[in-house]
């Protein structure tokens, strides 16, 4: 252990030495940062999760394909959003943005501050390290499920985060397939909730990652599930893939469930956790949505952003429920949709929404 220590402390500093520091110095941003290292340690952290993804996760979905498909020309845009966002957007915003807002509550690896911290509050978890950062993930996931239970319901944010269910061929890259301002909202409120529980900048980095990690499996079109007992504990591919199912117009609330990101717990609580059901085809039934799937990276965030702005500047796109979008990307409620003209792909339904 001690000499994967030193390799890993080597590969850290010549990454920061050689890449890191002449970049942030390029940009000027030197000042952004404590340690380039710190940076330099996350994006290793990403290339290995990247190649878990690659050289694990894919040959799964090889092996234990959960749908069979012809051709896999629609995953190959969530490969590119995995990579740009775990070896640029993410590492990036995380110490040039994150860190500095972290410290300007005052705080930092040894002394992580926060209004309310955990060890200040329960000064045991200071001699408890792992316990201690449990409690911190047991939190964050509490969080993330609060969040996604919101880009469901509100219409402006669902607007937004509909990019990243217009998949229909759902597998191991598609976790990072997000509108950018959907992250970014999602990430600030982790970092204000973080902030004001003490979370220091390298737990922080540590609860991304396995988080990151953990969704891609549960995305990954493979044919597992952890069986009667163990999904109850963990978010498994089969549980999370009746989350991306297509609207069933005989059943439309059938899709609203399993919000979880790694612990059904919480959908169990607040009873959106369904088990049972047979896999189903993932995406949204919504023309203006799954045109998505015709779309680069560029024009799909254009897009998504055009559904926000049409959503936002109204007053229903404040009021939650679910819906479709209509002319001028108005927001329309589903229950003023027949939804069987979705499953048959009739397009054209949409020129007779009418706004609620």
């Amino acid at each position: 252990m001690g000499e994967l220590a030193a390799i890993w402390s080597k590969l850290v500093t010549w990454l920061a030495v050689h890449a890191i520091a002449p970049a942030l110095a390029f940009i000027h941003m030197t000042a952004w940062t404590d340690d380039p290292r710190d940076i330099s340690a996350f994006i290793l952290l990403a290339v290995i999760q990247v190649l878990v993804i690659a050289l694990l996760f894919r040959p799964m979905e090889s092996l234990w394909p959960q749908e069979h498909w012809p051709e896999r020309s629609l995953t190959r845009i969530d490969r590119a959003y995995t990579l740009l966002k775990l070896l640029g957007v993410l590492p990036l915003f995380t110490y040039l943005v994150l860190s500095p807002l972290g410290m300007l509550f005052g705080g930092g690896d040894n002394d992580p501050g926060g209004l309310i911290s955990l060890q200040g509050l329960f000064p045991w978890f200071s001699s408890h390290p792992l316990v201690l950062f449990l409690a911190y993930y047991a939190i964050y996931d509490f969080v993330y499920y609060l969040i996604h239970r919101m880009q469901h319901a509100i219409p402006w944010w669902w607007a937004l985060h509909s990019l990243h269910h217009s998949q229909r061929q759902l597998n191991c890259w598609s976790n990072d397939r997000d509108h950018y301002l959907d992250d970014f909202l999602e990430a600030m409120i982790f970092a204000l909730v973080g902030i004001l529980i003490g979370v220091s900048p390298a737990d922080y980095v540590l609860l991304v990652m396995i988080g990151n990690l953990l969704q891609n499996f549960s995305h990954a079109n493979v044919r597992i599930n952890f069986g009667p007992v163990l999904d109850k504990l963990l978010v498994d591919p089969r549980y999370h893939r009746l989350h991306h199912m297509r609207v069933d117009p005989d059943r439309p609330n059938l899709h609203n469930c399993n919000f979880g990101q790694v612990f059904p717990l919480w959908d169990i609580l607040f009873g959106t956790a369904r088990y049972g059901e047979e896999p189903r085809p993932t995406g949204v039934g919504d023309p203006r949505v799954d045109h998505d799937n015709e779309l680069g990276i560029v024009a799909q965030q254009i897009e998504a952003l055009r559904r926000f702005w049409g959503a936002f500047r109204c007053r229903a796109g404040w009021r939650p429920g679910d819906v479709a979008f209509g002319e001028g990307y108005v927001p329309v409620s589903t229950d003023h949709i027949d939804l069987h003209q979705f499953e048959r792909g009739e397009a054209a339904q949409t020129a007779d929404m009418r706004s609620a």
